[in-house]
């Protein structure tokens, strides 16, 4: 089964049903709609929740709009959003960078 980790933080916030979206660079997953994904805590490696991918969209970071945030953190602005993934992945994350938008939903919280 695939498996994508969270922050603990955005952890708590899927399964209050607040995060129903996540943006990855770089997939090594082949995220596909339809695919059952179990969800793990970052900090801990236990397993906290599975969901289903009921959407997949690829754009470039630069190219994010305001309707692609929806049930995904927001960030001040496109520079923090760049800073945060370049945390995530390195400084070789650019506006140019592709990104995989993905939309799920909650099946089950363990």
């Amino acid at each position: 089964m695939k498996t994508l980790k969270f922050r603990e933080q955005l952890a708590s916030e899927v399964l209050k049903g607040e995060k129903t979206a996540t943006w990855r660079l770089f997939d090594d997953k082949d995220l596909k709609v339809g695919d059952i994904v179990e969800l793990v805590v970052w900090e801990t490696n236990e397993k906290f929740a599975k969901v289903e991918i009921t959407e997949v969209t690829e754009k470039n970071l630069g190219d994010v709009e305001e309707n692609d945030y929806e049930g995904h953190e927001k960030f001040q602005d496109k520079e923090s959003m760049l800073k945060s993934y370049q945390q995530y992945y390195g400084d070789k994350v650019n506006f140019s960078t592709l990104a995989k938008l993905v939309r799920f939903k909650l099946l089950e919280s363990q």
